[in-house]
């Protein structure tokens, strides 16, 4: 072989060298690339009004003798209607009897010493009242005022009010939406504190909805947790994995 040939020769090699390196240094950075991730949570928080509100009164007496508990019963029942019609709340709900029998007439308690054995009812028995209202943000003025009443005119009962709230599904979609951008946004604050490029997402997770008010305890504390009972706070965090790229 002669000397221009094997400059040919040498100059090829060369060059395919150069076209190797070349590849395996995007080769080696797309790699790279595709390992540098970052990690960010996006919350999105929204208040939820209840619906409507339901003022229940129970009604509970106990005896030996169930035709007593069905008589006391009734009786109440017909007075706290009667009020009830009187101040204006015609459309009330009365329940079923619900009756129950404990097959005993003696309960075990600790005297201090020992367990003795204590005279106990064995029948007891209740009705429920229950009042709808639509103005959520006056019902639980309203079931204090009925329980005092009720308490002025001797007809004592256990008076609650609750909430009924929307189904969490018909805003899950805009809280998903809003938590994503968040997290983006946490992600493009990243990427440009270390001179790098927000990329593709690699993965992605949506938390369930949690709420927090009057009646809902959460580890994650919300902000601003609502105090009214008609009110509670839907939130939802996203978390997503970018890649970075320079």
């Amino acid at each position: 072989m002669d000397n221009k040939s094997n400059l040919i020769l040498g100059a090829c090699i060369a060059l395919g060298l150069i076209v190797l390196g070349i590849f395996i240094n995007k080769g080696l950075q797309s790699f790279s690339n595709k390992e540098r991730v970052v990690t960010v949570k996006g919350l999105a928080e929204q208040d939820v009004k209840a619906d409507n509100a339901t003022i229940v009164i129970d009604i509970r007496f106990t005896s030996d003798d169930p035709k007593s508990i069905v008589s006391a019963i009734d009786s109440r029942v017909s007075k706290i209607s009667e009020y009830l019609r009187r101040k204006g709340y015609g459309d009330i709900k009365v329940s079923n009897l619900n009756l129950f029998d404990s097959k005993s007439y003696y309960e075990q308690k600790w005297n201090g010493e020992r367990y003795v054995d204590v005279k106990k009812d064995r029948y007891s028995g209740s009705k429920d009242i229950r009042i709808d209202i639509k103005d959520v943000e006056t019902a639980g003025e309203i079931s204090n005022t009925i329980n005092i009443d009720l308490i002025n005119n001797n007809l004592s009962s256990d008076v609650n009010c609750s909430y009924k709230f929307p189904e969490l599904n018909s805003i899950k979609p805009k809280l998903i939406e809003e938590s994503t951008k968040n997290a983006r946004i946490a992600g493009e604050q990243f990427a440009k504190d270390s001179k790098s490029k927000l990329g593709k997402i690699k993965t992605a997770s949506q938390g369930q909805i949690s709420l927090a008010g009057q009646f809902y305890s959460e580890e994650d504390a919300v902000s601003d947790t609502p105090t009214e009972p008609y009110i509670q706070k839907a939130r939802v965090v996203s978390t997503i994995v970018f890649f970075l790229e320079d």
